[in-house]
């Protein structure tokens, strides 16, 4: 029987087992809460940013560890620094005192055994914004069963249903079959609750990345959320994909933007299954908009309100 703790860790669909009192895992993290930026974010879906901004917090380390992620200075490199309880209450606080339409959870699912003790102790400083759960929606079907009592909207990524896209980009091949599961289980435990604004209370908003050239996966990925989301879920399409290498990923792929052609298709397939309750972004090219962790604003002042950053504090 599996065990969801950070001795023998089976957290996420990558089930390594590492004992992370001890060792790092996969993800790059240990046992202790690790946290990068907090800020005010008004770039998300309108349902989640609402008038307020998301109270965004930036967790270190990643389970999925996508070799083109935006992020990739914290999900990848380790950027952040450890926080306490208290800190981590305190930031939470000063994001609702500074009118947050909720708590937003970004990359959080590799600190699952702390986050479920510490979501339930906010309720009881007041802090009774709505939780956000932004992952790669590869949890643990165990690990997703401890969040549903503190968990109020989901807001996963669908990278691909496609082993081959998985294995060939995403460097895991079972990563279709667990998203699968764990999109279900979410889609059918938060039934969506707008607000008279049309700011999300509860419910799924399940994100999916168009990838040049991989056509098809997308068209996979609209099908599947016809059958199974649609009605239930909002359904955002991003089309930022952006061909930065690094040091870990220099030969990238692929390797140019999203071509005007295959964004059209994703807007006639949104029409073929007839999916009308979500977004799709603009045609997006240029990485100028590229988040940088090092600086205490690391989002555009349009973007963002920066309230806490790993090297500076409180802002």
């Amino acid at each position: 029987m599996k065990e969801y703790s950070y001795k023998e860790c089976h957290l996420c669909g990558r089930d390594c087992g590492v004992d992370r009192t001890k060792e790092i895992a996969f993800c790059g993290q240990s046992d202790t809460l690790r946290m990068a930026w907090a800020g005010l974010h008004f770039g998300e879906e309108p349902p989640v940013t609402g008038s307020g901004g998301s109270g965004t917090l930036f967790f270190s380390g990643c389970t999925l560890g996508c070799p083109f992620c935006q992020n990739w200075q914290i999900s990848r490199n380790g950027m952040g620094r450890d926080i306490s309880t208290e800190e981590f209450v305190e930031i939470c606080r000063g994001l609702q005192n500074r009118g947050a339409e909720n708590l937003n959870l970004v990359t959080p699912s590799h600190f699952i055994p702390s986050l479920v003790e510490l979501l339930p102790l906010l309720k009881r400083e007041r802090i009774d914004l709505p939780i956000v759960w932004n992952s790669s929606g590869q949890e643990d079907p165990g690990a997703l069963d401890m969040l549903m009592d503190s968990i109020d909207i989901f807001l996963p990524d669908l990278k691909t249903l496609d082993p081959r896209v998985a294995r060939e980009i995403y460097h895991f091949e079972s990563y279709p079959t667990i998203a699968d599961a764990a999109l279900k289980r979410m889609i059918a435990s938060r039934p969506l609750e707008l607000d008279d604004r049309g700011v999300m209370k509860r419910g799924v908003l399940l994100r999916h990345l168009i990838l040049p050239g991989e056509m098809e996966s997308s068209r996979q990925i609209l099908e599947w959320f016809a059958q199974n989301g649609k009605d239930r879920a909002l359904l955002s399409l991003m089309s930022q994909y952006t061909p930065v290498p690094t040091v870990d990923f220099p030969d990238l792929k692929p390797d140019r933007y999203l071509a005007e052609n295959e964004y059209e298709k994703v807007l006639e397939w949104l029409q073929l299954y007839d999916l009308e309750d979500g977004y799709i972004q603009e045609l997006v090219t240029g990485n100028d908009w590229l988040p940088d962790f090092n600086d205490p604003s690391p989002f555009s002042s349009e973007l963002s309100k920066p309230l806490w950053h790993w090297k500076e504090g409180y802002l």
